[in-house]
């Protein structure tokens, strides 16, 4: 009854404003967003502006070109750097096992000096073979790791390799420039001496004078 009554009475209820699209009115089609649409659009195109367009790939070449050509610069120092730590950590890693083997063979000379002052008897003889049974474990060591022995009598003095203590005049045995003597055997390592062989170097004799030519000069005084 009473929505019948609403009808015939043409009263309805007010609706919320909110809701409902505001009317066209003069000088407005319908459709058009009202003042709020406007402020909206109005910001949307302020921060567009404010962003502003992104720049062409061709301005960004110079910046490309610096970042590439630090990021090479670093990359290089990187490797260099590498390549320097590595060398160090084997330089002494080296130095410490050549410490290490440096010992040995200063043992294994005591022990062949040992043996070579030994004098002759049965009680001598018995203890020289358990010397000898140590000495030969040394040397198979050092071999293991790479450790030759150098002793160069007769061949041509090699300052990598050698250590010239004195000098003596050439012979037919010797030519000059080589080992006429060893006074200490030396060791090596690969291609590095271990401990240089301590030698005596044979030089060329020195030129004497002519007999002759030494009269015919007093004669002329």
């Amino acid at each position: 009854m009473g929505r019948i009554r609403m009808l015939e009475s043409g009263s309805f209820p007010p609706q919320n404003a909110g809701s409902q699209p505001a009317p066209p009115g003069p000088g407005r089609p319908a459709g058009e967003p009202g003042a709020g649409g406007a402020e909206s659009a109005g910001s949307g195109g302020e921060a567009a502006a404010e962003v502003g367009p992104a720049p062409a790939p061709r301005e960004l070449q110079p910046e490309v070109e610096r970042l590439k050509d630090r990021w090479l610069r670093a990359e290089a120092e990187l490797q260099n750097f590498r390549r320097r730590a590595t060398r160090e950590w084997e330089e002494g890693r080296r130095a410490a096992e050549e410490a290490v083997l440096l010992e040995l063979v200063a043992v294994a000379d005591d022990l062949e000096r040992a043996l070579q002052g030994l004098p002759d008897s049965e009680q001598a003889a018995a203890w020289s073979g358990g010397v000898e049974l140590v000495l030969r474990r040394i040397r198979d060591y050092l071999r293991r790791q790479g450790v030759e022995v150098v002793d160069p009598l007769g061949s041509a003095f090699d300052p990598g390799l050698h250590e010239a203590l004195l000098e003596v005049d050439a012979s037919e045995r010797f030519a000059p420039g080589t080992v006429a003597e060893v006074v200490l055997k030396g060791y090596r390592r690969g291609d590095r001496a271990l401990r240089p062989a301590r030698v005596v170097v044979a030089r060329p004799p020195a030129s004497r004078p002519d007999p002759g030519e030494s009269e015919g000069s007093h004669g002329q005084g």
